[in-house]
């Protein structure tokens, strides 16, 4: 297995229009430089499907009225190549008061909490902003939440969230996750983190049972409309759900669509363009 990485030279306005596009069309991250962003796909979805989808960027950016000029190139990736370049791009990161981000080939002897994560193609390395808001939110409010019982991350991603819960004194914790590439990421990192009382599943969180004190997800904008009443049937009374990965301007009908199934917002937090809400019931 392999993937292609594509590096984009696009308008700064139709930067995050662009970004938005390619994560609906199976794009597995993406970096952002000035002016340009890296985008990476698997290569099982094809070469000449991911060019298309490019052309057709090009297309919603006009009928969208923003400034539709890009340009790309693109190069093949293998697996152990891959693999090779994280090791250079991810280094430690301090979030938060307390915690601290490290790959499985550093070591973390600052006194801080460590999360060791192996990113492999999964989406959560702490290095994106809506990761790092999560992450500190979450800090935050395990110290001043008396009910720490159960804590469930929908689309857990390289399951970052739901560890750093368990470490911050949670009880016990469930990711859930369509991406099988997401679940093997996720496993890992338990694993590595020598993780227990947690539960990885792949599949829609409609799968999931029971009701949680404490309910986590960095998704899009359009995830989170679409199981809006999943999220909010999941929570305790008196417990607290954590949204992000919006783009500025499309909270409000995230919220509208919670609201409608009893939930109100407690805190909205904005970083750069992203918007990161806290609700409850």
């Amino acid at each position: 297995m392999g993937y292609y990485e594509f590096k984009i030279s696009i308008s700064d306005e139709s930067k995050d229009a662009l970004i938005e596009y390619l994560y609906s069309n199976g794009c597995l991250g993406i970096i952002e430089g000035s002016s340009n962003i890296t985008a990476y796909f698997l290569d099982t979805i094809g070469i000449d499907k991911i060019t298309d989808f490019m052309q057709s960027a090009r297309h919603l950016l006009r009928e969208s009225g923003l400034n539709n000029n890009l340009s790309y190139d693109y190069v093949f990736i293998s697996e152990r190549d891959w693999n090779e370049s994280w090791k250079k791009k991810f280094k430690p990161i301090n979030i938060g008061e307390n915690l601290t981000i490290v790959p499985p080939w550093e070591e973390n002897n600052n006194g801080r909490i460590g999360l060791i994560i192996d990113p492999g193609m999964a989406f959560g390395t702490g290095h994106h902003e809506t990761t790092k808001t999560c992450l500190m939110i979450i800090e935050k409010l395990s110290k001043e939440k008396n009910e720490k019982n159960s804590f469930l991350d929908f689309g857990t991603g390289t399951g970052i969230l739901a560890i750093a819960a368990l470490k911050l004194g949670f009880k016990h914790a469930v990711c859930i996750d369509i991406d099988l590439l997401a679940i093997d990421a996720a496993q890992r990192n338990v694993r590595l983190n020598n993780i227990k009382n947690i539960e990885i599943r792949q599949g829609s969180i409609a799968l999931v049972n029971g009701k949680f004190d404490f309910i986590a997800a960095n998704l899009m904008s359009e995830v989170l409309i679409q199981n809006a009443h999943e999220i909010a049937s999941r929570l305790n009374k008196s417990g607290i759900v954590l949204l992000s990965g919006m783009i500025t301007g499309q909270e409000n009908d995230v919220i509208t669509s919670m609201k409608k199934e009893g939930l109100y917002v407690l805190e909205k937090f904005y970083d750069s363009r992203w918007v990161t809400t806290i609700l409850t019931h």
